[in-house]
C-alpha cells in the first residue's frame, strides 16, 4: 500500500475512499458464502448485480491509482481479489440472462384450452393506486391473479375482476400479508393455510385448464423476508418455502409454485428449492426480470418468482407496468405439454441426499423459531408486532 504520509491529502483522501470501498465489496462477497440466517449477512444475496458494479469501480479506482506497480505486490493482490470477486458474482448471476440455454423451454402448443396464463401483483398495502392496479390487470388479462399485500380496501379496489374470475379464494388482512386470488378457470379446491407464521397465509389450490380434463397445483406464497423490522433471520422464509417444496417432491402433477418470495433466484435458499421439488425457473436464459424496487432504476432485483413442473413450456414471460407500488407485477403465459416433460426433466436440477437432509433441517429451525417467539409473545402479551411494509 502507498506511504499515505507522503501523498498531498486529497490522493490520500482518495486512496483511503477507494480502499474502503474495495474492502466493502469483498466483505459484502464473501458474506453469504456463509450459511448463517441473520438478515445482516443474508441481504447481501440480493444485490449481486449492484456489487459488481461497485467492484468494477472500484477495479478502475486502483488502476488509476497505480495500485497494481506498488511495491510487494500489496495493491496488485487486491485488485486480483477484486477480480475473482466479479467472476464470482457474475457466475451466480449469468443463469439468469439470455447467455445461457432456457431452463423452461418455449411453447410449441397452438392449443390455447391447455394454455394458462397468471399474473402476481405484490400491491403495497399502502398504496392509494387501485385504479391504476385493476387497469392494468383487465388489461393483461390472465387466467390467474394473485394480489398480496391486499387488505380490506384493496378488496374493494380489486373486486370487479370477480366478473370476470368468478372463482376465488381471499384473506383480506391489514399487516401487510393479506392475499387475494382471482380464478377464470374452475377450482377442485382452494385452501388459505398458515405454514409457520400465524399472521402470515399462504395459498393452496388445484385450478383445472379450459380443456376441461388437466389440474394444476398451484401454490400462492409470500414470506416474510430477512429485515430488521419484519424478521431477524431468514429462517421462517427460508422453511416455508422448503415445505412446500417437500410437499412437491412427493407428488407427480402439474404443479406452479409463485409470489413474492422475498428471495432472489440466486440464493442458496431458492436453488435448493428448485432442487428438492424438482421445479424450474422460467427466468434461466430468458433474463433477470427485476420486480423490486420500482422507484429506484439502480436498486432493483428479482424478488416475485414462478416456478414450474417440467409439464410446462412458456409461451410469454414479461415485467407488467408499474402500478404505485415498490413492485413490479409480473406476468406469464404458460403451455401444458406433458409430451416433452422427459425432455425438459433433463434441465432440473437433482437433490441428493445432502439437500434433503439441509431441507428438513431447516424447516425444523423455522418450527423452533416460531414456537420461540410464541412463547416470547406469550410472556410479553402487552407488546404488538409493529405493521410494516
Amino acid at each position: 500500500m502507498p506511504d499515505f504520509d507522503s501523498l498531498p491529502l486529497w490522493h490520500t483522501l482518495l486512496h483511503g475512499l477507494v480502499l474502503l470501498l474495495a474492502v466493502a465489496g469483498l466483505v459484502a462477497t464473501l458474506l453469504p458464502l456463509l450459511r448463517q440466517t441473520a438478515w445482516w449477512i443474508r441481504v447481501f444475496d440480493f444485490p449481486r448485480l449492484q456489487i459488481v458494479g461497485v467492484l468494477l469501480v472500484v477495479m478502475l479506482g486502483g488502476v488509476a491509482l497505480g495500485w497494481h506497480a506498488l511495491p510487494g505486490y500489496y495493491g496488485l493482490g487486491l485488485l486480483l481479489a477484486l477480480a475473482a470477486a466479479v467472476v464470482y458474482q457474475l457466475f451466480r448471476i449469468v443463469p439468469y440472462t439470455p447467455l445461457v440455454k432456457k431452463q423452461v423451454g418455449d411453447s410449441t402448443l397452438k392449443d390455447g384450452k391447455r394454455h394458462l396464463s397468471l399474473v402476481m401483483m405484490n400491491v403495497l398495502q399502502f398504496n392509494k393506486q387501485g385504479s391504476k392496479a385493476l387497469q392494468v390487470l383487465q388489461q393483461a388479462d390472465a387466467d390467474i391473479i394473485m394480489a398480496v399485500e391486499t387488505d380490506q380496501w384493496w378488496y374493494e379496489q380489486l373486486k370487479p375482476l370477480e366478473e370476470t374470475h368468478p372463482h376465488t379464494c381471499h384473506e383480506p388482512l391489514d399487516n401487510t400479508y393479506g392475499l387475494l386470488f382471482f380464478s377464470r378457470l374452475k377450482l377442485d379446491s382452494c385452501d388459505i393455510k398458515y405454514l409457520l407464521d400465524d399472521d402470515v397465509p399462504s395459498l393452496h389450490a388445484r385450478v383445472q385448464l379450459a380443456d376441461g380434463r388437466t389440474w394444476v397445483q398451484v401454490y400462492g406464497l409470500h414470506p416474510k423476508p430477512p429485515a430488521p423490522a419484519e424478521s431477524k433471520t431468514s429462517t421462517k422464509r427460508d422453511a416455508e418455502l422448503l415445505l412446500v417444496g417437500k410437499a412437491i417432491d412427493k407428488k407427480d402433477e402439474p404443479t406452479i409454485v409463485f409470489g413474492d418470495m422475498n428471495d432472489v433466484a440466486w440464493s442458496h435458499t431458492s436453488e435448493l428449492f428448485r432442487r428438492v421439488s424438482g421445479l424450474m425457473d422460467p427466468r434461466v436464459g430468458r433474463g433477470l426480470l427485476p420486480t423490486f424496487h420500482a422507484e429506484h432504476y439502480l436498486l432493483r432485483w428479482p424478488l416475485d418468482h414462478v416456478f414450474v413442473s417440467a409439464h410446462f413450456k412458456v409461451d410469454d414471460m414479461e415485467r407488467l407496468p408499474y402500478v404505485g407500488s415498490d413492485h413490479f407485477p409480473i406476468y406469464i403465459k404458460l403451455s401444458y405439454e406433458p409430451h416433452d416433460k422427459e425432455e425438459q426433466e433433463e434441465n432440473c436440477e437433482e437433490a441428493d441426499a445432502d439437500d434433503h437432509a439441509e431441507a428438513t433441517e431447516k424447516i425444523q429451525e423455522g418450527f423452533e423459531e416460531e414456537e420461540e417467539e410464541e412463547a416470547e409473545e406469550a410472556a410479553n402479551p402487552g407488546e404488538k408486532k409493529e405493521l410494516t411494509t
